[in-house]
């Protein structure tokens, strides 16, 4: 048994596809068809179950895939760890962030990519589900976002810092002088929402269930970076984390007069997974950075 036949087999399980599967690991189908057949006759069990129409795994399919997951993992972290010793900082990092989170990192990735100019700085910006998918598959080394609604067994979160949910508007802005806003003070404004895809506008539905409804929306969009010119260019108001006005002039943030608005800024990662010493070094970056450092909380100091 070689540790390639096991990556064909937990990537052909996941697609239960031999054509994406083969796609995804740049082979031929046949390659791929093969290998398989060659690690069920060492195995002497049938691992796939195929007919003209679908793939399914068979029972001990079922079985080998997590033990196989694990040891593709296993390996991919031992290779890391001599790369690590050997070349001290080399290769790729993955880093996965959610949409609201994204002003914060410009600071420490320009600080990162300056000082560790041989690694390859990977960033997905994504949804939450999708983020945490990706890391659970060992695809990314850690997610940064606001902590999720659910929390995953699998995943440990440390805090970064406090945040919270605030309506966001032009300093000029009629309302901008205000201590606090409910949404009856918000009738009757133009409102921009973040996309359902945000942590901002999951926080905004938990807080105010059916709001989105009874506003003045007049706009829904993904993009936090489009939401705050258009706030700033067209008198609009929206809803994100106070954090996401880093460095973005002539725009407020007012906090909302509802319980639920807490934000919590933080690192999530595969529990007992090996960490690169890219990650680390990150990682500090990223906490010494102006935009965490003001509200950095007593685990980083």
């Amino acid at each position: 048994m070689e540790l390639r036949q096991l990556r064909y087999f937990v990537k052909t399980a996941e697609t239960l596809n031999f054509s994406e599967a083969s796609r995804q690991l740049f082979i031929t189908q046949s390659t791929l068809s093969q290998q398989i057949r060659q690690l069920e006759e060492e195995l002497g069990v049938e691992l796939f179950q195929r007919d003209s129409h679908s793939v399914s795994l068979t029972e001990c399919g079922k079985h080998l895939y997590p033990s196989a997951k694990r040891t593709l993992q296993d390996a991919d972290s031992c290779f890391t760890k001599i790369n690590d010793l050997k070349e001290m900082l080399s290769g790729e990092l993955n880093i996965g962030i959610t949409y609201s989170f994204a002003p914060i990192l410009s600071e420490a990735v320009r600080e990162f990519t300056r000082q560790y100019r041989g690694v390859k700085l990977n960033v997905f910006c994504r949804n939450m589900e999708n983020l945490l998918d990706k890391l659970k598959r060992s695809e990314l080394d850690f997610v940064l976002s606001f902590t999720p609604m659910v929390l995953d067994p699998e995943i440990e979160s440390h805090q970064l810092f406090d945040d919270q949910l605030c309506a966001i508007m032009k300093e000029d802005h009629p309302l901008a002088d205000r201590d606090i806003l409910s949404i009856e003070d918000l009738m009757g404004q133009r409102i921009a929402l973040p996309d359902k895809e945000t942590q901002a506008r999951n926080a905004f539905d938990r807080c105010f269930p059916g709001a989105d409804q009874k506003l003045n929306t007049q706009l829904e969009i993904t993009s936090v970076s489009i939401l705050l010119d258009l706030v700033r260019e067209n008198h609009m108001i929206t809803f994100l984390s106070e954090a996401a006005l880093y460095q973005s002039d002539g725009l407020t943030a007012i906090p909302l007069n509802s319980p639920g608005t807490k934000m919590e800024g933080c690192i999530h990662a595969l529990k007992k997974a090996y960490r690169k010493r890219a990650a680390e070094e990150f990682i500090k970056i990223l906490t010494q950075s102006s935009a965490v450092m003001a509200r950095a909380n007593k685990w980083l100091k």
